[in-house]
Formats: C-alpha cells, sequence, structure tokens
C-alpha cells in the first residue's frame, strides 16, 4: 500500500504534517477529512525528496532520520509483541505505523513495511538502514527468519538493546559528575587567577619590600596565566586537534586504546566493560542460532577497543583452523582468567551460551561496583584538592598582610 507524505490545515485552523497509507491519494483525503486534517499537499513517498517534503530526510526509502538506541529499542519490543499476538509482519508494522506518534519512527516503519512488500525479507530491508540497525541486529533478525522464531528473536534483541543503553547510562553517569566538578573547579581557579589575584597582590608589589616565597610563586603563576592564557588556550586547543587527527588512524586508535587499558583504575572499568559487552553479545547471537565464527567477527566490534578487538580476531582464526575458545583468548593475555575458565567449561559442558551470559552478569556486577567506588573516593578527594589550592592562595595572600601588621608595630 502506498505511504503519502501530507501537508495541510486542521479544523482549528491549525497546520498538519505527516504520512498516512492509502490505496490512493483519493482514498488518503478521505481518511484525512474524518480525522479533521483538509490536506493542501500530498506526495508519495518515495517520489520527491526533503527538500519537498518538509520533516523527512533526504531521500524517502533509506533515508529516514537516525534513530536513537532507544527509539530502535522500544520499536523492537512493541514489533514483538504484535508478533506473539499473531499478526503478520507486514500487518504488524502497519498497526506499528499508525499507532507511533514520533515521524522518524512512524516513517521509518513505513519505508520498512513497503520494503517487505517489495519482495525482500525483514532482514534485507534493515541491512539499508545502517544508522538505526546495527549487524548485530541485522543478523540476529536473519537468524530468527531462518528458525521461524523471529517473535523471540526480537525480543532477546529489545532485552540485549535496553542492557547496553542501561550499561552506557551507568558509565556515562559515573564520568559527568566528576568532570563537571573538574570543569568548575579549574574555572573558579582560573577566574581567581587572572582577575582577583593581581589586584590584590599589586599592592605588595608598590610597597617594594621583600614578599614571602608561597606569595612569590602565586604572582609567578597569576602573572603568567594573566598574559599568556591565549597561548595557554592556544595550545590546549593543539593537543586537543592533534590526538583527533591522530585518533582518525587505525595505529593512532590501538596505541591509544593500549594506553587507556593501562590506565589505573579508568583501564580496569574499560576491559570489564567491553568484556561484558563481548560476553553479553554473544550469548545473545549464539542463543538466537548464529553461528560461532560470524558471532564473534559481529561482537568484537561492540567492545570499542582495537586491543582487545585483535585479541578476538586472533582467536576467531584459531577457532577456524580448529581450536576451541579459551585457549586462544587466554593466550592472547588480554582475558582475565576467570573468562577463560568459564568459557572453557561451558565449552566442556555444552553451556556456552549460559556461560557467557554468567560472565557478563559478574562484569555487569563488577563495573558497578567499582563505578561506586571510584565516585564515591573521586568526589572527597577533589573536594581536598580543591581545597588545598584555595588554601595556598589565601595563605600567600594573608602572610604578607601579617608581615605589615608587625612592621607597623
Amino acid at each position: 500500500m502506498p505511504v503519502y507524505h501530507y501537508k495541510g490545515y486542521k479544523n482549528d485552523g491549525g497546520s498538519a504534517t505527516g504520512i498516512i497509507d492509502a490505496e490512493s491519494p483519493k482514498v488518503a483525503r478521505v481518511k484525512l477529512r474524518k480525522v479533521g486534517v483538509f490536506p493542501t499537499d500530498m506526495v508519495e513517498q518515495g517520489t520527491t525528496s526533503s527538500a519537498d517534503v518538509p520533516g523527512t530526510s533526504s531521500s524517502a526509502i533509506g533515508r529516514s532520520p537516525a534513530l536513537s538506541t532507544t527509539d530502535v529499542a522500544m520499536m523492537t519490543r512493541q514489533l514483538a509483541t504484535l508478533l506473539v499476538a499473531g499478526l503478520p509482519l507486514v500487518e504488524a508494522l502497519g498497526v506499528m505505523v499508525d499507532q507511533s506518534e514520533k515521524k522518524s519512527v512512524k516513517s521509518l516503519m513505513a519505508d520498512i513495511r513497503e520494503g517487505i512488500r517489495g519482495g525482500k525479507s525483514y532482514s534485507a530491508v534493515l541491512e539499508g538502514y545502517p544508522r538505526e540497525f546495527s549487524q548485530i541486529y541485522v543478523h540476529m533478525v536473519r537468524a530468527g527468519e531462518a528458525s521461524g522464531a523471529l517473535d523471540q528473536i526480537l525480543f532477546r534483541l529489545a532485552e540485549f538493546l535496553e542492557k547496553q543503553l542501561a550499561l552506557k547510562h551507568k558509565v556515562t553517569n559515573a564520568i559527568l559528575y566528576p568532570a563537571l566538578m573538574l570543569i568548575v573547579g579549574v574555572s573558579v581557579l582560573f577566574f581567581l587567577m587572572t582577575f582577583v589575584v593581581p589586584k590584590i597582590t599589586a599592592v605588595f608589589t608598590s610597597l617594594k619590600q621583600a614578599l614571602p616565597w608561597p606569595t612569590v610563586v602565586l604572582m609567578s603563576i597569576s602573572h603568567f596565566l594573566a598574559d599568556y592564557w591565549i597561548v595557554i588556550l592556544g595550545g590546549v586547543a593543539l593537543v586537543v586537534w592533534s590526538v583527533r587527527r591522530a585518533m582518525h588512524t587505525e595505529a593512532g586508535k590501538l596505541k591509544s586504546d593500549r594506553w587507556l587499558l593501562k590506565i589505573p583504575l579508568i583501564g580496569e572499568v574499560a576491559r570489564m566493560v567491553a568484556i561484558s559487552r563481548l560476553t553479553s553479545t554473544l550469548a545473545t547471537m549464539l542463543a538466537s542460532g548464529v553461528q560461532l565464527l560470524d558471532a564473534m567477527d559481529v561482537a568484537k566490534r561492540v567492545m570499542n577497543n582495537r586491543v582487545l578487538e585483535h585479541a578476538v580476531e586472533g582467536a576467531r582464526q584459531n577457532i577456524r583452523e580448529g581450536e576451541t575458545i579459551a585457549e586462544p583468548l587466554k593466550r592472547s593475555g588480554e582475558f582475565p582468567a576467570l573468562v577463560t575458565h568459564m568459557i572453557a567449561v561451558g565449552e566442556r559442558s555444552g553451556e556456552m551460551e549460559e556461560m557467557l551470559r554468567r560472565i557478563g552478569q559478574i562484569y555487569d556486577g563488577e563495573v558497578d561496583r567499582v563505578i561506586t567506588r571510584f565516585t564515591s573516593l573521586l568526589e572527597p578527594i577533589m573536594i581536598l584538592v580543591m581545597g588545598v589550592l584555595v588554601f595556598f592562595i589565601v595563605v600567600a595572600i594573608l602572610l604578607p598582610i601579617f608581615e605589615m601588621g608587625q612592621m607597623v608595630r
């Protein structure tokens, strides 16, 4: 059934835009009038560009506005629920088109439905939307189509996406608060050193007497920041630009990821998050019927660390030659003994998916524990450092004042 983009006005005179599916433009206009919308312009989706239809993407099919992971997870769960209720896939997508309140979701679902009506499989259509649907998503949908359990696979996908989102939010929230404190603290100190301290120390300079060493150090730092703050900011900007440019090269990414894993505590968290992502993804894909080598090829990319990705790829090549999974991972030296041991147990017992799922749960708990400990320690440490710096500034300013008072006596 064709899908039309329309614009018009409502009974109250307000403007109205959106999409609707109907057998023809005439039927579409009748449907719109029944809901109190009077269309002034209507274009079939796929016959025009986004310049012609407000609110659409650069092209109608395959280039819908990118959706967030939250949107994709919600869409996946809704579609799975409709399929479990017994609706055919095309009809279920039609229900989602009618019920969705978000234009980008409505447009994407309509595009996917038209692709399936054109003779493509669901997984083949999803491949045309790499921004919204990752390779993991497409592989699992394809496995679900082959096994005839697409509804169950979609439920697993929804749970997987929601779990990944929760982990991402957990790490982001742990970083956000210390970063905010650091920015505020540095800004306050910079303001004190460049605007407040020079005005106070100017009085001491005019007296032309020997000053205590803390005051001399404070004045030197203050003058340097006040005179060369543009150079400092330019240097910081240059360093950031250089690092970002280096990060666009494969060698730069590899070095930065290796360096990241060696940072105390931060490297520990990064490794645990990567292992949790890898094992959870592998468990979900294997349980969905995806072959091991294909699952490893896709799952390694969710780790977001080139060093660990290379270790998994090396293990994958060794498995292709007949080795077990645990042994090459152990030889790489990048995975803790607990991980390789549990994988080896899973291989021997035939419960690989369950062992991988348990590893993911263990490392999720470890990430929680380490992040809680990290944030609980970091806040008092940052407050202590700020207190020491402010104390030094106060002492450096008060010492000359005390000496002046003694001279007066």
